[in-house]
């Protein structure tokens, strides 16, 4: 088999109505200004703990809201909250508190799925 200069991932079917919309409620309850955030991606940009550790906010709340519980604690699991997220959002999304709130509520999730 010949090397084009790429490989091409593993496909995975994600099922929406499985997904646990409560667990986003939940979050939303902790930290209110999640439902301001637009994904931009700013956050995940500026993370210094991203280039060393894989940490990126944007893909834990994308993975949260497929009902992705394991994968999206392990984009945060490694967060520094050093805040730098915080300083560059353009929406005003509390970063660090949502971070703080996923990790501590997704840690009691990922715990009861083992």
């Amino acid at each position: 088999m010949k090397n084009f200069g790429f490989t091409l991932s593993k496909s995975y079917e994600i099922n929406l109505d499985k997904a646990d919309r409560a667990l986003v409620e939940k979050i939303r309850l902790k930290e209110p200004t999640l439902s301001l955030c637009i994904s931009c991606g700013t956050c995940s940009a500026t993370c210094t703990a991203n280039v060393h550790q894989n940490t990126n906010l944007r893909k834990a709340i994308l993975f949260v809201n497929r009902g992705m519980n394991t994968e999206a604690y392990n984009e945060l699991k490694n967060c520094q909250f050093c805040g730098k997220c915080q300083l560059v959002c353009p929406r005003g999304v509390n970063t660090r508190n949502l971070i703080f709130n996923l990790v501590k509520i997704l840690e009691k999730e990922v715990n009861h799925a083992v």
